[in-house]
């Protein structure tokens, strides 16, 4: 289609009508997403309030088709890609997020830990040089003043500010760890997520919400004792990187509802079910944080 069909397809969704302004919609949407930064443009050239809330609704609403249908892809591929996975959630918020730069910021952030790194070192000893990396040089820590934002969930923010909540930080953490060879992954515990270091014969657990805080599976047991709750083999082994992604949303959810942000909340939960193949527990409060 010429930009002169463009433009004239775009000034009827000034109209007063809104049956018209209803089909303008549909047909822009059938269109797809390559016309998203013609629309964006056109935002910036108007100067109606009318014109400019119905792109933006617009425009959101063609992202968000292309966010779900990437988060499935991402899952029906296997979900390999952890960064991906939270590069998919973080473009929620911020749709013109590049994952090639956010692969750059991890790439300086596992270069500082690697300068500093011992591989030949005991398995306890690794982990207290990458807890000095990241929270003495890197000084991440976790975000207990707005433990709830939004922002906490947003993967390329925790590493400019280094301030995230329990998962975000845990992954960053974990992230890291990987590429230097570390076998350490995540796990779901009730109200809180933490790692693991996990070899055939090894495994510890560390709280990066702590400062990276070493404890052993007793102390698991206890802490889920304390929540009157009956022990489970995922508080305990490794989860998956679907699984992580999942718990991300699921935090996006809840930050937005304490917000009162109800339709944003809302959009997420529909994210979420898009990639839980029908899992009735998809939205666990348990499974938050």
């Amino acid at each position: 289609m010429k930009e002169t069909e463009l433009k004239a397809l775009v000034s009827l969704l000034e109209d007063d009508d809104n049956d018209i302004v209803d089909q303008i919609e549909r047909k822009i949407i059938s269109i797809g997403s390559p016309i998203i930064p013609f629309l964006e443009e056109q935002w910036e050239r108007s100067f109606n309030p009318i014109l400019q809330k119905r792109l933006e609704d617009l425009i959101h609403s063609m992202q968000y088709d292309v966010l779900r249908d990437k988060l499935v892809a991402w899952r029906e591929s296997g979900a390999e890609d952890l960064l991906e996975g939270l590069y998919l959630v973080a473009t929620y918020q911020y749709p013109d997020l590049e994952l090639e730069k956010l692969r750059q910021d991890l790439e300086q952030l596992y270069y500082d830990a690697w300068v500093e790194f011992q591989p030949e070192a005991f398995h306890y000893d690794q982990v207290r040089i990458m807890n000095s990396v990241m929270f003495g040089k890197l000084k991440f820590s976790g975000n207990t003043k707005n433990f709830h934002s939004p922002s906490n969930s947003m993967i390329h923010i925790v590493m400019e500010s280094r301030k995230g909540n329990p998962i975000s930080l845990s992954v960053i953490y974990m992230l890291i760890a990987r590429k230097l060879g570390m076998p350490i992954y995540g796990i779901n515990l009730p109200n809180l997520f933490i790692l693991t270091y996990k070899t055939e014969e090894t495994q510890f657990y560390i709280n990066p919400f702590n400062r990276g805080l070493i404890f052993s599976r007793e102390d698991i047991q206890n802490y889920v004792s304390e929540l009157q709750l009956m022990p489970r083999n995922s508080f305990f082994e490794p989860c998956s990187n679907l699984e992580i992604i999942q718990r991300m949303l699921r935090n996006l959810y809840v930050s937005f509802e304490k917000l009162g942000e109800h339709y944003k909340s809302e959009e997420v939960k529909l994210l979420l079910k898009s990639i839980s193949d029908g899992n009735p527990d998809y939205m666990n409060d348990f499974n938050t944080f």
